[in-house]
């Protein structure tokens, strides 16, 4: 197991530290992915999460499923590429589709033997989403990721090579000369330097960045701001995807693109059908535009509502419906819904075996910027892209044999008097407010000028705080700052509008219904 005995010449008095050869920071499919691929090559593994597994990865609450090639990689290239915007690395894109079959089959089928749905003896039940060109979606129901997550974190902890902490935040990368040797953590109020001879993050998405997300809480953007804070080298952060189909009450939740596969229509206040309008797909038009077409009808008659009576959504859906009853939704007629974030498709930039611009820093997932993506994600390619890029990066830690250095670590002063229980939470309700104001669907040069400023001020307050206290909700506040300063300052650079980023001109109301019809017009 994971040791604490320092294997470095320079450190051998050194042994009260703890280290590992390969640290994964971030418990959802990517960094188990990595884990196990690190692990099975022989490698002594300890993955840290600041989660309470598994309901706080945020793969937990993946609902669609798991997009294979099956028979056609090249169709679902096309449709990767063709949901992007045409702005996916066909490179990368060909990793994805090139290694999904295997990949599944090896992990999910038959290590974790992941029960999905079939068709009794005739195999499996492919699903259809959203700007998918044929049936090639793996699923459990509508709540894949928790059926994939539990047997995976299962599977790891009677792995003989792996350790796991969780409730453990990593604070910041222990870095020298290029080289990052681990983290700085913190678990129970203690900070502990934990040192790595190769260090992956795996630490979900940027959801707490926004009011309304499909994301759990603590998506706080911690592994791209980590890195962004180290040298690493950032790219396409202006692309935040907004699903189309988050329930629009309190405390939304997602309706998956699979009910639109199966036949769910979108409707508007005026119970007229709308996507058609908008896009040659309709409602299997990809997400920035279905997004952003919800949007513009909600502003223009009232509410969204999901229609689904052409299908048997209780039967075929009965996750979503019983959270419909919960909520007391009268599904007959008609589920509202509006846009809530959901995915970043920029972070921190990597090859095709998940190698940042640091030496012996990985990232996987949705922190990391692979180039699949582009400017917009196709339906249920995230599970598959941690799996894929999990799995590549778990067995270069191994090829690349980097031994753990014990180096000094910094010294986080706590000198000062403890902040109000309601300090971060309050800071994180006014960065929010200014992300949902000028960041979201669509944005104006203005409106990014005046939110670049207002989270510099917050970033600004948020630092001097950090300099005499550490706490964990204070480094998850200054994580957001950062990485919503990454996302403005990047959106306000690209005067492009494609896919996800959505450029309205210099009115302040980004969400005019004249401009939204304008910039949805012919969209590919």
């Amino acid at each position: 197991m994971p040791g604490t005995e320092a294997n470095d010449s320079e450190t051998a008095d050194e042994t009260d530290e703890t280290t590992a050869e390969t640290m994964v920071i971030g418990s959802g499919v990517a960094g188990c992915a990595a884990a196990l691929a690190a692990a099975r090559a022989g490698q002594e593994v300890l993955l840290v999460t600041k989660a309470e597994r598994p309901e706080d990865a945020t793969s937990w609450w993946a609902q669609g499923g798991v997009a294979v090639s099956r028979a056609d990689a090249e169709g679902f290239k096309r449709d990767v590429i063709a949901a992007s915007d045409g702005a996916a690395d066909p490179d990368a894109v060909d990793v994805l589709v090139e290694n999904a079959n295997d990949a599944v089959e090896d992990v999910l089928v038959e290590t974790l033997d992941v029960p999905f749905d079939t068709h009794g003896d005739d195999g499996f039940a492919y699903g259809h989403e959203a700007a998918h060109g044929e049936r090639r979606i793996l699923h459990v129901n509508a709540s894949t990721g928790r059926h994939v997550l539990g047997p995976f974190l299962s599977h790891l902890d009677d792995h003989p090579n792996v350790a796991i902490r969780e409730d453990t935040a990593a604070l910041e990368l222990l870095t020298r000369e290029g080289r990052v040797h681990g983290a700085l953590c913190e678990s129970d109020g203690e900070i502990e330097p934990i040192h790595a001879g190769a260090t992956v993050l795996a630490t979900g998405g940027i959801g707490a960045l926004y009011d309304r997300s499909t994301n759990p809480e603590g998506a706080t953007g911690d592994g791209i701001a980590m890195a962004a804070l180290a040298g690493a080298d950032v790219t396409d952060m202006e692309y935040v995807q907004f699903h189309p189909t988050a329930y629009a009450g309190d405390e939304p939740f997602l309706l998956s693109e699979a009910v639109r596969g199966e036949g769910a229509l979108l409707r508007n206040d005026d119970k007229e059908r709308f996507m058609p309008e908008y896009h040659p797909d309709a409602e299997l038009a990809p997400r920035d535009v279905v997004a952003r077409a919800v949007a513009s009808e909600r502003k223009r008659t009232g509410d969204v509502v999901l229609d689904v009576s052409p299908l048997d959504f209780e039967s075929e859906f009965p996750d979503l419906a019983a959270k419909c009853e919960e909520r007391g939704v009268d599904v007959e007629a008609g589920i509202p819904v509006s846009p809530a974030e959901h995915f970043v498709c920029g972070g921190v930039d990597v090859d095709s075996r998940g190698r940042t611009s640091l030496d012996q820093l990985f990232a996987v997932g949705e922190c990391s910027r692979t180039g699949v993506h582009g400017a917009n994600r196709l339906a249920s390619t995230s599970l598959l892209e941690g799996l894929v890029w999990g799995l590549r990066a778990g067995q270069a830690t191994a090829a690349d044999g980097a031994d753990p250095v014990v180096v000094e670590a910094p010294d986080l002063r706590d000198s000062d008097p403890a902040l109000p229980e309601a300090f971060a939470a309050e800071k994180f309700d006014r960065l929010r407010r200014v992300m949902d104001e000028y960041v979201g669907l669509a944005r104006t040069p203005d409106g990014l000028r005046r939110a670049g400023a207002a989270i510099r001020r917050l970033k600004g307050e948020v630092d001097a705080y950090v300099r005499t206290r550490t706490s964990r909700d204070l480094y998850e506040l200054r994580a957001a700052t950062v990485t919503g300063l990454l996302i403005v300052r990047a959106a306000s650079e690209n005067a492009e509008s494609r896919g996800c980023h959505r450029l309205v001109g210099e009115s302040a109301d980004t969400t005019d219904a004249d401009e939204e019809n304008e910039a949805h017009a012919g969209r590919p």
